[in-house]
């Protein structure tokens, strides 16, 4: 519908990005262990638990005592392993995602807003051919503050949007939701946080689920 849309997270929504993280970040502190930079265990859980921030963020939390220079060079490396292990075949989209996709652009816009980096997301809409779905992808790389918001209201503002959803996992989304007077749909998947949900309009927990919100929304 025209002024209709639906703007999508990327990681922990549509990409079951747990199932490549893991040995990425474990590739990663190794590369930084043989160059010094790293001592000791790669930090997994506690990338688990702030998934969904900006990069500046994601970086001075996993290595707090080391440069931005180091950190930048943690992240460069980071997002190679991803890609790298996104184009051999080891990630997936969540169950239902391609078939919900498929519904729902008949009736709405649709729009991913990530806080991931432009190549990486288009590396995964590639791998999964999403563009036949997605209108546009835009990438946390466009708002120099790195606020989800602001970029959810570029989505809004560059597309005419009046009324629609955000769907996500994490606070930043239901947050973006609110601040552009749009609806927010919270996935209980992997990297979500249940006092975080709380605060969503709805909750679910399949992908398909969404197409129940979004019809009655219509009609």
């Amino acid at each position: 519908m025209m002024n209709n849309a639906i703007i999508f997270d990327m990681d922990g929504t549509l990409f079951q990005t747990n199932l490549i993280l893991e040995p990425a970040l474990e590739k990663t502190f190794a590369i930084l262990r043989e160059e010094k930079l790293w001592y000791g265990a790669t930090p997994i859980e506690k990338y688990r638990n702030i998934m969904g921030v900006p990069l500046p963020v994601v970086w001075a939390t996993l290595c707090p005592e080391h440069s931005l220079e180091t950190r930048i060079q943690s992240n460069d490396i980071f997002h190679k392993q991803l890609i790298h292990q996104i184009n051999d075949g080891q990630g997936a989209l969540y169950d239902g995602v391609i078939e919900t996709l498929s519904k729902l652009k008949d009736e709405y816009s649709l729009f991913i807003a990530s806080n991931g980096q432009q190549e990486y997301l288009h590396t995964i809409v590639e791998k999964y051919q999403l563009a036949r779905f997605i209108q546009k992808t835009y990438s946390i790389e466009l708002i120099e503050s790195g606020d989800k918001s602001q970029l959810i209201h570029l989505v809004k503002e560059e597309n005419g949007i009046q009324n629609g959803f955000v769907v996500g996992d994490r606070l930043s989304d239901i947050k973006g939701a609110k601040d552009n007077r749009l609806t927010s749909i919270s996935m209980r998947f992997d990297f979500a946080q249940e006092d975080e949900l709380e605060l969503a309009d709805y909750v679910v927990d399949s992908f398909r689920d969404i197409l129940d919100i979004t019809i009655e929304e219509i009609f």
